[in-house]
């Protein structure tokens, strides 16, 4: 969907961030054809390029193959660079092309910093608010390779005043029910020290008995702590909460009812987190399956409904719970915002080597599409298709809807919490072009 277009404030020093990435470019460019000429500068662009272009086709042979093409595709993958590296050095082009590189990355940051927004629209809202009365704690001790047992999160949170439930194969399966009796037995805040996909089942619980919701970054890799800002090295930082806290609004995504926190994926890696294999060993489980996946025609034919714009036959589909910062196509990056009151959504398409090499372009790639919207309907040539919700496995029934309630969940958080730094920002020349001549640009968002 299209958003309407906004206008960017700017103040002098944005303009001349966005003057100096101009300056920067030129110089990465002028270098080189200085230092060298125009035919070596000519040559060192082709080899660059041409390397680059090698060595991301052997890297998608690499995943979709197997066997001898696999192992050959991954030695090409690692010879090309080095092959580049020593014909510069054979050309005495090696400290041309390190100048080069070295302006480009400052061309980058001086981009980044003159897009960078004011400090007003990167944060979300706090709230202030007073400490709990009752809360209660629902801790994983097998979360993070144990982490609540290492940072001693139970006898902290005690001492704070909290009521803690570990949770076991006891009662895992009944969570759900033990955070609404909570609640019906005074509890006025819930929280979570476990993974992303039990922090989302008690949010919806929380999201439904309008109580503070508390997240403790005691999972593996803590993907919505991170968007919250809290510190994911330390989980114990994330109980000053309880006595030192604000209150966010953020939204709450669903899928076929279920309620999300990060993001659930279709396709590929959806096939991949199924796998029984993968919570033993992720690396070698994705390694044995890609190739299967990635052929052509390889499992349920896809068709993602986004707002007005059909997608028909994707290999992955990613929605998340407000977009991802750039352009991630993984859902690993930050989102700097959770309260937009849209979903995410990016669709990849890879069917070929050729359109392996076009996804280094993004946005403009073929087989890439990015979008915002409030509904995203997934169907398929089939009954039932695997779903990854919060990085758990599901069989939902298709069609698959997924929707967003905006400001559904208040999070209680730390007053001081170290991650609230905003993602940086693409860098868009024609953003930076305007910005540097006009101190204004308008920009839409699509």
């Amino acid at each position: 969907m299209t958003e309407s277009m906004i206008v960017e404030d700017a103040t002098p020093g944005r303009r001349w961030w966005a003057r100096a990435a101009f300056a920067f470019a030129f110089l990465a460019v002028i270098v080189p054809l200085v230092s060298a000429g125009v035919l070596s500068t000519m040559g060192v662009l082709l080899i660059g390029v041409g390397g680059t272009v090698v060595c991301v086709a052997a890297l998608y042979w690499f995943l979709a193959g197997r066997g001898p093409l696999r192992w050959t595709a991954l030695a090409v993958a690692v010879l090309v660079p080095l092959s580049v590296f020593v014909m510069f050095v054979r050309a005495h082009l090696l400290a041309v092309v390190i100048a080069s590189l070295v302006f480009a990355a400052l061309a980058t940051t001086c981009g980044r910093a003159a897009l960078r927004r004011r400090k007003s629209t990167e944060v979300m809202l706090e709230i202030p608010a007073t400490p709990p009365n009752r809360p209660v704690l629902f801790m994983n001790p097998r979360s993070g390779n144990g982490k609540v047992a290492r940072f001693d999160l139970r006898h902290k949170a005690e001492k704070l005043g909290a009521e803690v439930v570990l949770l076991d194969e006891t009662n895992f399966a009944d969570v759900d029910e033990l955070a609404r009796r909570a609640v019906m037995d005074g509890a006025d805040l819930l929280g979570v020290a476990g993974g992303d996909g039990t922090q989302a089942r008690i949010a919806a619980i929380a999201a439904e008995t309008r109580v503070p919701f508390m997240v403790i970054s005691a999972g593996t890799r803590n993907h919505f702590a991170m968007d919250l800002g809290l510190d994911r090295d330390d989980p114990a930082r994330c109980l000053d909460a309880l006595h030192d806290g604000v209150d966010i609004r953020i939204d709450l995504g669903r899928i076929n009812g279920r309620a999300f926190v990060n993001n659930v994926s279709f396709g590929v890696y959806a096939e991949v987190v199924r796998s029984p294999a993968y919570r033993d060993d992720k690396t070698r489980t994705v390694l044995k399956m890609l190739p299967d996946l990635l052929a052509v025609q390889s499992g349920p034919n896809l068709v993602a409904q986004i707002g007005d714009v059909t997608v028909r036959s994707p290999q992955a589909v990613l929605v998340s719970n407000n977009r991802y910062g750039g352009s991630d196509l993984a859902g690993m990056s930050r989102r700097d915002r959770l309260d937009r009151g849209l979903l995410g959504v990016v669709t990849v398409s890879v069917a070929g080597t050729a359109q392996a090499v076009s996804l280094l372009r993004r946005a403009h790639a073929r087989g890439l599409t990015q979008h915002e919207t409030s509904e995203v309907i997934v169907d398929a040539d089939a009954p039932e298709i695997s779903v990854g919700v919060d990085g758990e496995s599901f069989l939902l029934t298709t069609p698959v809807r997924c929707g967003i309630e905006a400001g559904a969940l208040r999070v209680r958080v730390p007053r001081e919490r170290p991650g609230t730094r905003p993602a940086e920002p693409s860098v868009d020349w024609v953003r930076l072009r305007a910005l540097a001549k006009f101190g204004a640009v308008r920009r839409a968002s699509s």
